[in-house]
């Protein structure tokens, strides 16, 4: 329990209990509590409210954000509004200790691009289109993101990079792995949606370095991106969705089962052809 609601707590009962014990037995100083009735200025309905709120967090380990411990108080009688529960527990120190929300500052600088696919999917050579996009896989010990980068040409995974956490430096980490096995152009155009990662100055560095032209989904449409999300659909499908994973590791051997499945062996129905026959064809 905090310092502050201990003496709250002394306050609150000091017409019924001696000062002296209470201090004794909460382990605080007389004079620590003295000088704080000196300078507090708390309406009575905090008392009683921020010594509820105290019940609630210590019943259940400080877990319950200001909506769950509204709602607990509902249910042991107390209306109060969430606002009030709020600013309680803000002023006396009585908000949860996990699940807090982060907020992260990226590059001030953010780009955004031309939709140069309009959703039109076909391209007719290796490298001219490529689609990007992350996806969430799940496993007990946590989620793991997966980017990568499909060639419109063949749908090969041209790369794909795996990280526990979802940064610019995974999706560069992919430019640069697809980078270093294919030959790029000033014509190939890479298509992602408006995610942070794609609008940021790194992208835009990476991009013009590698003579890649940048194209983007049109705000909250996902089939602008649909080829990089189709692949995610089948890679769930018919593998991450079969099984429980339980490790990160375990996430990372089975993705690059399947896509190397994927690429070498999947026919696909169109074309008949397994994304590297049809590649063997194009360079043949």
């Amino acid at each position: 329990m905090r310092v502050r609601v201990k003496y709250m707590v002394i306050y609150r009962h000091k017409d019924k209990y001696s000062i002296s014990e209470m201090c004794r037995f909460f382990k605080v100083s007389r004079s620590g509590y003295y000088d704080y009735v000196k300078r507090m200025d708390i309406p009575v309905g905090d008392l009683a409210l921020a010594e509820k709120i105290q019940e609630c967090q210590d019943k259940y380990g400080k877990t319950y954000g200001y909506r769950r411990v509204h709602i607990w108080l509902e249910r042991n009688g107390i209306h109060k509004d969430p606002k009030t529960v709020l600013r309680i527990m803000q002023k006396y120190n009585l908000l949860s200790v996990i699940r807090r929300r982060r907020f992260y500052r990226y590059d001030q600088h953010l780009h955004r691009y031309k939709n140069l696919w309009k959703q039109d999917f076909h391209a007719d050579r290796l490298n001219q289109k490529w689609a990007t996009d992350i996806s969430y896989i799940h496993t007990k010990q946590g989620v793991l993101y997966l980017s990568i980068i499909r060639d419109l040409y063949d749908n090969n995974i041209v790369a794909y990079k795996t990280g526990t956490q979802q940064t610019v430096n995974l999706v560069l980490d992919t430019i640069r792995a697809a980078k270093k096995k294919e030959k790029v152009n000033a014509e190939l155009q890479l298509h992602s949606d408006q995610g942070f990662q794609y609008t940021s100055q790194a992208y835009f560095k990476l991009t013009q370095a590698y003579h890649i032209t940048p194209s983007m989904s049109s705000k909250g449409n996902p089939y602008d991106n649909a080829m990089a999300k189709n692949f995610f659909s089948i890679l769930k499908t018919e593998c991450i969705h079969r099984v429980k994973l339980k490790t990160f590791e375990e996430a990372r051997l089975l993705i690059g089962e399947y896509i190397r499945f994927y690429n070498h062996e999947r026919i696909q129905t169109k074309t008949k052809l397994t994304p590297l026959e049809k590649r063997s064809q194009f360079a043949a």
